[in-house]
């Protein structure tokens, strides 16, 4: 069972296999996600400061391209499959852009 530590908050145990994004909102993180999980919008995106997140696709790597995001330790959570211990920064959350998180991402 994987252990995510988000930065300022108390570590989170997570079921293998669970997308990150949804992790975080199920344990009361209030992340956004404005495209739904579609890897589109990056507004999902978090630093991962330690571990292993997985392989990046194709399609994260094009939009985190096209929104100038060129750091590798910047992901989105949606996209995040947790296998291993993680330890994550948030960048975006609804309370601090006043946004509303978006439809919640399909598993």
């Amino acid at each position: 069972m994987p252990t995510v530590q988000v930065e300022g908050r108390n570590a989170i145990q997570a079921v293998e296999g669970t997308k990150l994004v949804l992790m975080l909102e199920d344990n009361g993180v209030d992340v956004l996600h404005r495209c739904g999980g579609n890897v589109k919008c990056t507004t999902c995106a978090v630093e991962v400061i330690s571990g292993d997140a997985g392989e990046m696709s194709e399609a994260e790597a094009t939009v985190l391209r096209s929104k100038g995001i060129e750091d590798a330790a910047i992901r989105l959570s949606c996209q995040i499959r947790l296998h291993s211990d993680l330890s994550v920064r948030l960048i975006k959350t609804a309370t601090s852009t006043g946004l509303e998180p978006g439809t919640r991402p399909q598993d």
